[in-house]
């Protein structure tokens, strides 16, 4: 079970990989100078809004 949890830790982090680095560049950009574990929040709020747009969920 704690092989499984670090795997999908690991997961994860590389699922929201993409979107915590583009707002890293961004804030970067406007001056925010913030870590990857200081945008990570940001990136899993981004990461979810995005899955939630793509899902076909129809009522």
């Amino acid at each position: 079970m704690i092989k499984a949890m670090l795997a999908l830790l690991v997961i994860f982090l590389i699922a929201t990989f993409p979107a915590t680095w583009l707002l890293m560049l961004f804030l970067g950009n406007v001056g925010v100078d913030l870590s990857y574990w200081g945008t990570l929040p940001l990136g899993i709020l981004v990461s979810a809004l995005i899955g939630a747009a793509a899902s076909q969920s129809e009522y």
